[in-house]
This record gives C-alpha cells, sequence and structure tokens, in this order.
C-alpha cells in the first residue's frame, strides 16, 4: 500500500490539482459506442507512450504492482498530468509515492473482500453459480482516459488482477455455462466480433498495451457454441468478423512461407519495447540476457501472445527466460487452432450458400494440414510438435499443445492412437495433465496443469476414441480441483498436478477466481453424470478422500 509523504509535497500537489480541476479543460473520457471509431481505438496509446517518463520511473520503482499501475485510474487529463510531474519532478521514494496517490486512483482488489461477497459453506458446482454474477462487468459506457478499452455488452472477467476479458480464457470461461447463461455467451461473443470490426483483430485483453497483440484464436469456437446443434449456422452469421481475424493471422509478420511454399503461422507482437504490465520484469530479463533489447522484448511480447507465458517451448535454454525465441517457432496449437478457423469459414460460407468462398477456405484448411503432417509431424515421437525455424526440425519438447490436433480434427486415427500412448506415457501424473515434463519455475511448465489443457486433450481424446485415457485424466483433474477446493474453499488459475495442490511458478503471485477453471470443471461436471460427486464436494469436509491416483 502507498503511503502519503511527509515532506508536504502531497499538500503542493493536492493544490496543483484543485487548480487543474477548476480550469475548463473537460475530464477525457473514451468516447461512447458506436461513436468510437476505429482509428480512435486502434491507435490509443498504452499507459508507457500516455505518462512518457512518469510511467518509466513508476514501473521500474517498485513502488506499484505493475499490473496495479497499467491499470490506475487517473484523477485528471493526462496532459495535465505529465504538466505536474515535469514541474514537481519528484526526487526521492516519498515524493513519488505523495505524486501517484495525488494523481491516480489505484485498483483495490481485496481478496478478503471478494471472499466476503460468497458463502464459505457451498458446494463446488454451487460455488462456480455463485462466481459467474461476482465475475460479471457490465457494458462499460464510457470510461475516464485510462488503459481499459471499453466494451459494448456485459462480460466475464477471469478473476484477481485479471479486471479485463482475456481472449483465449473466454471461450473456456463460456464451456461451463449453461443455458441459463445464454445472454452472457452471446454478449460476450459479440464484444469479441466488435473488438475485430473495431481493430482488425482480438486483442489479448481489452487494454491499451494488449493491443499489439492477440491470443489463441478460439474466436470461431466461441461462435460455435452459440449454436452447439448448428455451428455452421452461428459461423455463417459471423462470417465479416472471422474473416477479417483470419487475415490478421495472415500478415506477413504471423505467416511464415517454408521452402516447398507451404505457410504456416507463428506469435508476434507488433511492439519492441517491454510490456506495460510486465515492465520491470522484461527489463531485469533484458538487462541479465546481453541479447539486442529490442530483439529480445519481441521474443518475450510474442510469448505473451502465445497464451503460453512463459514455457521452455519457446526457450533454446529451458531453464533460461532470457534465451526466449518464441518468433523462431511454428507452434502446434497455433496451426491446429488456424486450421479449425479455416474449417469454420469455409462450413460459414457453405450455410451462406456462397461456393467459391466454401471451396476456397476448404483448400486453405487442406494444405495447411498437409504443411502440419509435413513440417510439424514427429515421426520418432509419434505426436505433432512444434518446429523450429532456425534448427529446421521439430523441437523435441514435450508438451500438452500436442493434443490440438485431435482437438480441431485434423489427426488420423492412427496418429491418434500415438498421440493417446505419448499423453500417458510422458505428460500423464497423479493429479491430472502436466503442461510440459520439465520443471524451469515457468508457469506453462512441471508440476503446473492448467484447466484449458485438460479440456482440449479430454475432448480430443474422446473425439477419436481414447474414452478410457479421456476419463482418466479428467477423474485426476477434477480431484485435483475439487480437493484443493475442500481444502481452500477456492478455484485457481493453475493447479500443480504432480502433488494436487494449488500451483505457482511465474511473474506473479497465483489468483483465484477463477474463469476457466470455474468454466471448464463446471462442464466436465456436467458432461458425465459420474462426475457429480466432485460437483457436491463442500469445503473442510473429509479432504483426504481425494488422494492423487496412483
Amino acid at each position: 500500500m502507498l503511503a502519503p509523504g511527509r515532506n508536504g509535497l502531497i499538500s503542493g500537489l493536492a493544490a496543483l490539482l484543485v487548480s487543474a480541476c477548476q480550469q475548463t479543460t473537460p475530464v477525457a473520457v473514451i468516447p461512447a459506442h458506436p461513436a468510437l471509431q476505429p482509428s480512435e481505438l486502434a491507435d490509443r496509446d498504452p499507459p508507457s507512450l500516455v505518462y512518457p517518463g512518469l510511467f518509466q520511473r513508476v514501473a521500474l520503482s517498485g513502488l506499484v504492482d505493475p499490473k496495479d499501475w497499467v491499470d490506475a485510474k487517473p484523477k485528471l487529463p493526462p496532459p495535465l498530468i505529465n504538466e505536474a510531474y515535469d514541474e514537481a519532478r519528484p526526487q526521492t521514494r516519498e515524493d513519488l509515492t505523495a505524486f501517484i496517490v495525488t494523481f491516480f486512483d489505484l485498483p483495490n482488489d481485496d481478496p478478503e473482500a471478494d471472499d466476503a461477497a460468497l458463502q464459505t459453506d457451498l458446494s463446488l458446482s454451487d460455488h462456480i453459480e455463485a462466481l459467474w454474477p461476482h465475475l460479471t462487468r457490465n457494458a462499460d459506457d464510457s470510461v475516464r482516459a485510462t488503459s481499459l478499452i471499453p466494451l459494448p455488452f456485459p462480460y466475464i472477467v477471469p478473476g484477481g488482477r485479471f479486471r479485463e476479458v482475456y481472449y483465449w480464457d473466454a471461450y473456456f470461461t463460456m464451456t461451463g455455462l449453461g443455458p441459463s447463461h445464454d445472454e452472457i455467451k452471446q454478449s460476450m461473443v459479440d464484444n469479441f466480433a466488435w473488438l475485430i470490426r473495431e481493430t482488425g483483430h482480438v486483442p489479448n485483453a481489452n487494454r491499451t498495451y494488449y493491443l499489439s497483440r492477440s491470443q489463441p484464436p478460439f474466436f470461431f469456437a466461441m461462435v460455435g457454441l452459440l449454436s452447439p446443434g448448428d455451428e455452421a449456422a452461428a459461423w455463417a452469421d459471423y462470417l465479416p468478423e472471422l474473416k477479417a481475424e483470419y487475415a490478421f493471422w495472415m500478415q506477413d509478420e504471423r505467416a511464415v512461407t517454408l521452402p516447398d511454399g507451404s505457410v504456416l503461422n507463428r506469435y508476434w507482437d507488433g511492439r519492441d519495447v517491454p510490456r506495460d504490465e510486465s515492465f520491470i520484469q522484461d527489463t531485469e530479463t533484458a538487462h541479465q540476457s546481453g541479447r539486442l533489447k529490442a530483439e529480445l522484448y519481441r521474443e518475450l511480447r510474442a510469448g505473451a501472445e502465445s497464451g503460453w507465458d512463459f514455457s521452455s517451448r519457446w526457450l533454446d535454454d529451458p531453464q533460461d527466460l532470457s534465451t526466449i525465441e518464441t518468433t523462431h517457432i511454428l507452434p502446434v496449437d497455433l496451426n491446429a487452432l488456424l486450421y479449425g478457423l479455416e474449417q469454420a469459414i469455409a462450413a460459414g460460407c457453405e450455410q451462406a450458400e456462397d461456393p467459391a468462398c466454401h471451396e476456397s477456405f476448404r483448400a486453405k484448411a487442406e494444405a495447411r494440414k498437409a504443411a502440419m503432417n509435413n513440417w510439424l509431424w514427429d515421426e520418432t515421437r509419434g505426436v505433432f510438435g512444434d518446429y523450429d525455424l532456425d534448427a529446421g526440425a521439430v523441437t523435441q519438447r514435450d508438451s500438452a499443445a500436442s493434443l490440438y490436433p485431435l482437438f480441431l480434427g485434423l489427426a488420423t486415427q492412427a496418429q491418434a492412437d500415438s498421440t493417446a500412448d505419448y499423453t500417458a506415457e510422458r505428460l500423464l501424473s497423479e493429479g491430472g495433465l502436466m503442461t510440459t515434463p520439465l520443471e524451469t519455475g515457468q508457469q506453462w511448465d512441471a508440476p503446473n496443469g492448467w484447466a484449458p489443457l485438460h479440456w482440449i486433450a479430454i475432448r480430443g481424446l474422446e473425439d477419436y476414441g481414447h474414452d478410457a485415457l479421456a476419463e482418466d485424466i479428467a477423474d485426476r483433474w477434477l480431484t485435483t480441483v475439487a480437493r484443493t477446493y475442500c481444502e481452500t474453499g477456492k478455484l485457481v488459475e493453475k493447479y500443480d498436478v504432480v502433488t494436487a495442490r494449488p500451483g505457482g511458478g511465474g511473474e506473479y503471485p497465483l489468483q483465484d477466481g477463477f474463469g476457466w477453471t470455474n468454466g471448464v470443471t463446471a462442464a466436465l461436471i456436467d458432461m458425465n453424470p459420474d462426475y457429480s460427486a466432485y460437483g457436491d464436494t463442500v469445503p473442510g469436509e473429509a479432504c483426504e478422500r481425494y488422494a492423487p491416483a496412483k
């Protein structure tokens, strides 16, 4: 918590604040929808550019949590704050603290207050249902000049420090929203469609500091959830947005032409400076690396676009984050998702009676499938993997990303059978599916397991007839989630699936809430009557019965 200074600076700045408020200059307000023009939104600067000098000083000071700083709400228009900073030039940490509390409102996330909003004796299923309104945000009619990109419809946030809607999180959250939540599902899809129309893509999340990158492209899958019995009908309704997102991913920076002329994709970010939300961490990593800073920052940002921030998948040395080389890798999960997007557009075009479009995107999907078989299939391990452009070969890094081709239906039966054997042998642990088998301290490595990857694995394996393995994975995962809920009364962002407890690692403390864990857990319980007992779990009651599988 920031404390006011003792040297009188606060009073002087407060007087400046009062004086500024008396000026005729209105407080900057982001235009309400639909008045906001595409150029206004796409060109909005992140905090690091809005407050040059001040932003970097605070970000590197350690006085404020990095995420809190980028989400802070200014009490005055930014030009007036910059003018005040130039005049005050706070020299000490105490002076800088005084300036921050005088001119900004920092987020007030009080975990205890959050906990108090929910009963502590609810069953796991009832707890999830109670969390949905707790995590729902109303449409953002207008917002002071903050980093938040206002959305026209209500949405569900992950929870904790994640106060905005995150792209790929939203799909897994939506999987657990039953028929009574159809309205919020529709509004979340429409928010993403609006973002595509306004910015040309779905940003990492609805913040200005995320505009330069996206996340794994699950929009087509979200649209499909609106009409589970006839996905093509839903895709036909959103063809302009689906095509626009596809065009974004097929830009030169993200599309790589291989020696045989085929095209596969990589993650990328449009900027090569430290991430606003992790400014001090990126700066320190660059300082330790000895690499060109712009090059390293680009790789870190691309890693963040992958959603796997961070993982040994992207590192030349699995134990050294500064060796990250995300843009040098053609990831299996991204390309499987783009195959799914191509298939969705083809089906939507067929539904819309546009045969030329249908044939074009069907051919694109088939070409990508052939390229993935040629470049990403690893015959030695018997799985699809990531392709290293520098090495000219598939990496030998085992990861749960290899299950995406099953989830998207592009694997042959023989490939799926081999992948199932590989998964059971190398990734299955006592409490569920490890993200990778390597322990590196990064959160997308062992011993962590994540709800989205369990959903991908379970559904993909089921689609190819590997029901026993899918059920085993689901049982182990639900046991871990239920045991943690029994012991703590919380659902968390990630789990240690080796010892069946809350997960760790990464750049920030473990978060609870938590959107995609809630969604996947609810969906699995609803999917199989045998799992209903997990939903009946109550905190503090015989938690020892949830012993990890051996």
